[in-house]
């Protein structure tokens, strides 16, 4: 898509949007960055906190591993540049909740280089063709802690449980130009954390943020001042924020004002943004290496094995299931989240045939699932027992109507399709002399529409149909009953 392809109208005219997203993704690890304190959500306030965490005097970091690794597999599924060497920086600054005084980051050798994020057609949500979005570098960094303002009517408390919890920054480049484009690339980059499994994706608990670079400009003209909006914990939130700050700049530009580099929170309540601090540079935090931890070295083995680990990723599945004749939106659909996918694969791996059964997940599952607000990973049916169900229909057991009813008691039982299908009577029959004696009755009975439709009134043909299964309690072969039906008709 070009940048041609968004424009805010203005007082003055047409504007432009520059954003660039930095994403804190939490990297999935039982263990801290540098501690062996543990990482689980939810837990008491400061029952999660090493010594290293606290910053207790004579403590020495030492980098977790795992975190590594995830960082550099994430960094490989988006195609980008792993760097062998790479180095932690101290950036200083003060504040409650960070205990050392300094956060340990990577600013100046990012352990993840160049990479690329291509976003999808979608004209529904203004994306009218695909768009590749470049990743500047991903660093690994450790989170701060947490203030807590509602403990207490005049006392702010610190819970320090996420104090040195492993982080990636990935930072993208300014190539996205309007909100729609914003909420694709996040969609897209959590979908790609959570098939690779470096982040579970869950925007509600913190554990992937937002900070959200906007600016604006005059078409052609250079980049306008820009604002960071911090901390934004959902893909809906991120858009809104993004909006709201367009339209905020642009008023001011107009207004004869000027931007101030700034960084500012997004209200989900007023949906607008508000200034916190002004923005502060890089020399502000007087980064320097950190003297406590060597340089980060990775050989040829490691790479490989980070290489050989990484699933078949969102893009890859999409096409594979194209090429066993999927539709385009039901590939899409089933490829989002990665739990939809593995389920999905699952029903495959059971023979069963892919169109068939991708409408059936997109359509009858995915209704059922939304409705009990169920994901995959608590599908009350097993895709086990979905293959036996979508047999049964291919093989003439059951029809495609009677499947949806076997479904339902599925969903509420647990029980097996073919134990169903027995113990209620429901199997389809193909009895022609049967259907035959219902179809002479219904012609018999209905003398007038047989009259009409042999008159040229051809739409009828569906009325024949309707009444001959409803006369079977739909356990008529449909096949069966449009051929003698139509053999009967003349």
């Amino acid at each position: 898509m070009t940048d041609t392809a968004y424009r805010v109208k203005g007082k003055t005219g047409d504007w432009e949007v520059v954003i660039g997203l930095e994403v804190h993704a939490q990297i999935t690890t039982n263990a801290k960055l540098f501690s062996g304190a543990a990482t689980a959500f939810g837990a008491e306030p400061n029952t999660q906190v090493s010594l290293i965490d606290a910053a207790m005097p004579g403590m020495l970091p030492v980098p977790n591993k795992e975190c590594i690794r995830q960082a550099v597999r994430t960094g490989m599924a988006l195609g980008a540049q792993i760097n062998a060497w790479s180095r932690f920086d101290r950036k200083n600054y003060f504040y409650a909740d960070l205990p050392q005084g300094y956060q340990i980051s990577q600013l100046y050798h990012p352990l993840v280089g160049e990479g690329v994020l291509t976003i999808d057609a979608d004209e529904k949500a203004g994306l009218p063709a695909a768009k590749d979005i470049g990743i500047e570098r991903i660093h690994v960094e450790q989170d701060a802690g947490k203030l807590m303002h509602d403990q207490h009517p005049t006392m702010s408390y610190v819970d320090l449980n996420r104090s040195g919890v492993a982080l990636m920054e990935i930072v993208s480049k300014p190539d996205m130009r309007s909100p729609a484009e914003a909420g694709a690339y996040l969609a897209k980059l959590r979908s790609i954390l959570r098939y690779v499994g470096s982040c579970d994706g869950n925007m509600d608990q913190g554990s992937m943020r937002a900070d959200v670079n906007v600016s604006v400009r005059k078409p052609g003209d250079e980049f306008g001042t820009r604002t960071e909006t911090k901390n934004v914990n959902s893909i809906r939130f991120v858009m809104q924020a993004i909006e709201s700050e367009v339209k905020r700049q642009i008023e001011v530009i107009e207004e004869g004002g000027a931007i101030v580099q700034e960084t500012r929170l997004f209200n989900p309540d007023t949906g607008k943004t508000r200034a916190m601090r002004s923005k502060e540079d890089a020399h502000d935090y007087r980064y320097f290496p950190d003297p406590d931890l060597l340089p980060l070295e990775l050989d040829d083995a490691f790479l490989t094995e980070c290489q050989a680990s990484l699933p078949e990723l969102p893009d890859a599945k999409r096409a594979r299931y194209e090429a066993l004749g999927i539709s385009a939106y039901n590939a899409n659909v089933l490829t989002a989240e990665v739990e939809s996918a593995l389920w999905f694969d699952n029903l495959l791996d059971k023979g069963v045939k892919a169109p068939a059964a991708a409408n059936w997940v997109t359509s009858e599952l995915f209704g059922a699932l939304n409705k009990r607000g169920e994901g995959f990973e608590n599908s009350p049916v097993s895709s086990d027992q979905a293959a036996e169900l979508l047999a049964l229909v291919d093989d003439g057991t059951i029809s495609g109507s009677i499947a949806k009813k076997v479904f339902e008691i599925m969903l509420e039982t647990g029980d097996g399709a073919g134990a169903i299908v027995e113990r209620e009577g429901l199997k389809q029959t193909s009895d022609t002399g049967a259907i035959e004696a219902v179809i002479t009755q219904i012609l018999a009975d209905n003398a007038d529409k047989v009259e009409q439709y042999n008159g040229g009134k051809e739409a009828l043909f569906g009325f024949f149909v309707g009444q001959t299964m409803k006369a079977m309690q739909g356990k008529a072969n449909p096949q069966v009953v449009n051929e003698l039906l139509k053999k009967a008709l003349g």
